[in-house]
């Protein structure tokens, strides 16, 4: 069954790449209309979802990721657009240079071909992944969690009756099978699939890595650290760390970890507390910060863990070195900030992270694909090869060498 499903992706991103850039855009255009046309029944659906959730007892931060509003498919409707509206990947040269013996070689964008996603709980991930792969000429193939699946059908439902009369809707494909021995399956399909995107938390990226045979790229798991220097501006490190913990904890570039120089704890984690204490943001410290706020413990399992919900975990380090080290060793590599007015202390701390972005007075929020100007991302990546950060069209492409020649052979 599995196979018949992705034969048809396959199929379809062979029809995809004759497709030009302006059709691309009309689908998309398509799209985020459909959407919005259809935005009772995406909440219909969605309530659903909501109420399978409270049943089976999620927390409410799991919950609050998987909501949708008019606001949110509003931004997802308007997303689409943005995406629309970016300057054509497909197809651009990104080199052009003639060897000696007269051959003219071009290096040329082209699309990865299929790409699979799985993804939990949040459904706009869903519209995210479809409208990038679509810009692209990539067709693909998305997994999305049980907590999320009456309004994935939706979604896809209505990304597929957009761009039926342009092209194959298969290009847009949703695994509708929840059960775990279809996502292991989909792991090995490798004549099928080009590029596999995870989407979630820790357990489900260390499950890809374990089981996967097909391409694929870590990315997601945040365990995100705010470092507060001995020269920071208290104020400004008060508004950056609730922004960064309550804005939305359940998302990956929320802070899991703050981390204070010994200097200015005694001065900025009484306030933090308070702060925190109205939010009912649940503080978990080491043995130094016990000496100066009354919260809980923290163990060596807290500093390495997301939490993804109203809760935090806090390291005093007695100098910049020290939080360097703490971070490298604790964080996931995906975004990293420090506080401070002192950029000597900025500039070390920036070129010694090992992570995909790190952050000068300012919120780890930022890490996403639509605020760094990308319309939005099918995934941050957390390791090296072939993309880092937020991943937005360009890192969705590869590309291939055209070779013009006159009869050249080689000697």
């Amino acid at each position: 069954m599995l196979d018949e499903l992705l034969s048809k992706v396959k199929k379809a991103s062979f029809e995809l790449l004759s497709l030009d850039n302006k059709i691309r855009k009309e689908c998309l255009i398509n799209m985020a209309n459909t959407i919005l046309n259809n935005q009772d029944e995406i909440l219909k659906k969605n309530q659903e979802d909501i109420l399978n959730a409270k049943t089976n007892n999620l927390s409410q931060a799991m919950i609050e990721r998987l909501t949708l509003n008019e606001n949110r498919i509003k931004s997802l409707a308007n997303s689409i657009i943005e995406v629309a509206n970016l300057n054509d990947v497909v197809g651009k040269n990104l080199q052009t240079f003639k060897r000696p013996n007269g051959l003219i070689i071009e290096k040329i964008a082209v699309p990865f071909g299929v790409i699979a996603a799985i993804f939990e709980s949040r459904p706009n991930v869903c519209v995210d992944i479809a409208s990038l792969c679509l810009k692209t000429a990539n067709a693909c193939v998305l997994k999305g969690g049980k907590e999320a699946i009456n309004t994935n059908k939706e979604l896809v439902r209505c990304m597929k009756e957009a761009i039926g009369q342009f092209v194959d809707p298969n290009c847009i494909t949703l695994i509708e099978d929840i059960n775990r021995s279809t996502t292991i399956e989909l792991l090995q399909k490798r004549q099928y699939i080009d590029l596999l995107i995870p989407r979630g938390g820790k357990g489900l990226i260390e499950y890809v890595v374990n089981n996967a045979k097909v391409p694929y790229i870590e990315t997601g798991s945040g365990n995100c650290h705010l470092y507060v220097n001995e020269y920071a501006d208290i104020n400004m490190a008060l508004n950056i760390a609730i922004n960064a913990k309550y804005q939305r904890p359940s998302v990956c570039n929320s802070i899991e970890n703050i981390i204070v120089d010994e200097k200015i704890a005694p001065l900025f984690l009484p306030k933090l507390y308070e702060k925190f204490k109205e939010l009912n943001i649940e503080m978990r410290g080491c043995s130094k910060t016990l000496e100066i706020i009354k919260v809980n413990p923290a163990t060596l399992k807290d500093f390495y863990t997301e939490y993804n919900d109203y809760i935090i975990a806090i390291k005093i380090v007695k100098d910049i070195y020290e939080a360097i080290s703490h971070i490298n060793i604790h964080s996931s590599k995906h975004s990293e900030a420090i506080i401070t007015n002192d950029l000597k202390m900025r500039d070390l701390f920036l070129n010694s992270i090992d992570s995909a972005c790190v952050y000068h007075n300012a919120s780890t929020r930022f890490t996403d694909g639509g605020e760094f100007g990308f319309g939005q991302e099918v995934g941050i990546s957390t390791q090296k090869l072939h993309a880092r950060g937020p991943m937005g069209i360009n890192e969705i492409c590869t590309y291939k060498y055209k070779i013009y020649g006159n009869g050249e052979v080689r000697k």
